[in-house]
C-alpha cells in the first residue's frame, strides 16, 4: 500500500472515531436533562460496556501499527514530539492486551494517566502544526514537530491521528465496567 493510501485510511478511522466520541459526550451530557438522550447512553453503555477494554486495546494496537507503518515503511522521520506520543502509546498496546486477555478492568487506573498524557501532547503538538512560530529549539531541525507528513481529509495529521486515539482509548476505559466485562 502506498502512504497516501493507508494516511487516508488511518485518516477515515479518526474521522469516524471523532465523530463516536462526539456523539458519546452528547448522549453523556444530554441524559441529564433528556430522558430519550437518558435511554440512548444507558443502550450505548449496555452495548459497548462489554467490550469496551478490547475496543481500547484495537484502537492503541492500530495506532502503533500506524506509527511504525509511517516511520518504518513510509520512512517518515518521526519528530521529538512524536516519539514521546509512541513512549505513551506502544504501552498501552501492550497492557491493554493483557488487561483484555485477563479481563481486567482495573487496568484503567494506570492506563488513563498515559493516554491523557498521551493526548496533552498530541494537542500541543497540533498546535504547533497549526502555528509554527510556537515551535522552541527543543525540536530537531533535521525532524521539525511542524512537519506534516500527513494531512488527509484536510485537517487529518499523524499528531490528530494520535490525538483521536488517546482520547478513544480515554472514553473506552471509562465505560469498561468490571460488572459488564464478561
Amino acid at each position: 500500500m502506498e502512504p497516501d493510501d493507508v494516511a487516508l485510511f488511518l485518516g477515515l478511522l479518526a474521522v469516524a472515531s471523532q465523530i463516536g466520541l462526539l456523539i458519546g459526550i452528547v448522549l453523556a451530557v444530554g441524559s441529564r436533562w433528556s430522558p430519550a438522550l437518558d435511554r440512548a447512553w444507558s443502550a450505548a453503555r449496555t452495548e459497548v460496556g462489554p467490550h469496551a477494554l478490547g475496543l481500547a486495546w484495537a484502537v492503541a494496537g492500530m495506532a502503533t501499527l500506524g506509527s511504525l507503518y509511517f516511520s518504518e515503511v513510509a520512512h517518515f522521520r518521526p519528530c521529538v514530539l512524536c516519539w514521546v506520543q509512541r513512549t505513551a502509546m506502544y504501552p498501552l498496546a501492550v497492557i491493554l492486551g493483557i488487561a483484555w486477555w485477563r479481563r481486567d478492568t482495573g487496568i484503567r487506573w494506570y492506563a488513563i494517566p498515559l493516554a491523557a498524557l498521551g493526548l496533552l501532547v498530541s494537542a500541543y503538538h497540533v498546535l504547533l502544526e497549526r502555528v509554527p512560530s510556537l515551535e522552541s529549539n527543543s525540536c530537531d531541525p533535521a525532524a521539525p514537530c511542524t512537519t506534516r507528513w500527513v494531512e488527509a481529509l484536510g485537517y487529518v495529521t499523524i499528531p490528530t491521528m494520535a490525538g483521536t486515539a488517546f482520547a478513544l482509548v480515554i472514553a473506552l476505559l471509562l465505560l469498561a465496567d468490571p460488572e459488564d466485562t464478561p
